[in-house]
């Protein structure tokens, strides 16, 4: 593999149509916001959902979520002993070499050498934590969104031998009309050249990214709801580029042309030329 070529800046323009896009299980799964009304969607989502897409590509994913597991094990720490090179260096306990330790669980799953991971599991003496290159930000949605609630039913009842509908039938289901989000992102050299995250892993998460609603439907996100509508790819040449990552973000002018904005094509989306800084790879899907 070949080392990261330069500091990499990133951002995905996704949009939502009747969908959930992160529910918020304090907040009876409604889709998250703002205070001001502006939706949002977790980093820690966003994340998810990259995991699943490196898998899909044929990646070794250490946090994989169960019902995507596809090693048999069924907890990180049964994934971490499974790795018989790292079982073996925490194996010795006070004396393992955490620099080691590492290295072969960065080696070993694309998501640990990207964003990092923490190993502190009971029982075990040694625990170490690994700092990613990757970043990625909340996304918030860049008009306020609306939530609509709708009331729903059980027409079975769970247990046998009732004669009517326990009292739980009723329940409720939230999504927005529409939102248009932006994720940022970044990958930072310094951080790679640590966890040994290359140039090809920067390219399989560019295309995880790409496509980062595929095999994601679900009852809250039917296919089609969620949808890349352009990605913004900045590859640097220097490992600490003269022009801040806020200001390469800032380039991305996105305005409203009209007050209840119902999909894309209601705003109005401007690539601002900034002195020193490469132009991006763009790709638009809309």
């Amino acid at each position: 593999m070949s080392k990261l070529k330069g500091k990499i800046d990133f951002a995905v323009i996704v949009s939502a149509t009747d969908a959930n896009p992160n529910g918020d299980p304090l907040n009876g799964n409604r889709p998250r916001e703002t205070y001001e009304g502006y939706g949002e969607i977790s980093d820690v989502c966003i994340k998810r959902k990259v995991r699943n897409r490196f898998q899909d590509l044929g990646e070794k994913v250490f946090v994989q979520s169960d019902d995507r597991s596809d090693d048999g094990f069924k907890s990180l720490k049964e994934r971490a002993d499974g790795c018989e090179q790292l079982k073996a260096e925490t194996s010795k306990g006070k004396k393992a070499d955490r620099d080691i330790c590492s290295k072969i669980a960065c080696e070993e799953w694309i998501d640990v050498r990207a964003f990092g991971q923490v190993f502190a599991f009971k029982g075990v003496d040694v625990s170490l934590g690994v700092r990613g290159p990757v970043s990625i930000r909340q996304a918030i949605s860049l008009s306020p969104v609306d939530i609509i609630s709708t009331q729903i039913t059980k027409s079975v009842n769970s247990e046998a031998g009732k004669d009517s509908k326990a009292s739980d039938t009723m329940g409720m289901k939230h999504r927005i009309g529409f939102g248009l989000y932006m994720i940022k992102g970044s990958v930072n050299v310094q951080l790679a050249e640590k966890t040994g995250f290359s140039q090809e892993d920067a390219e399989l998460l560019k295309r995880a990214l790409q496509t980062l609603f595929e095999n994601d439907a679900s009852s809250a996100r039917p296919d089609g709801s969620m949808e890349v509508c352009k990605v913004f790819w900045w590859q640097h040449d220097e490992k600490t580029p003269n022009v801040s990552t806020a200001k390469v973000h800032r380039s991305i002018q996105i305005k409203s042309k009209s007050e209840m904005p119902k999909s894309i094509m209601d705003y109005e989306i401007i690539l601002q030329p900034i002195e020193g800084l490469p132009a991006p790879e763009i790709y638009d899907y809309v």
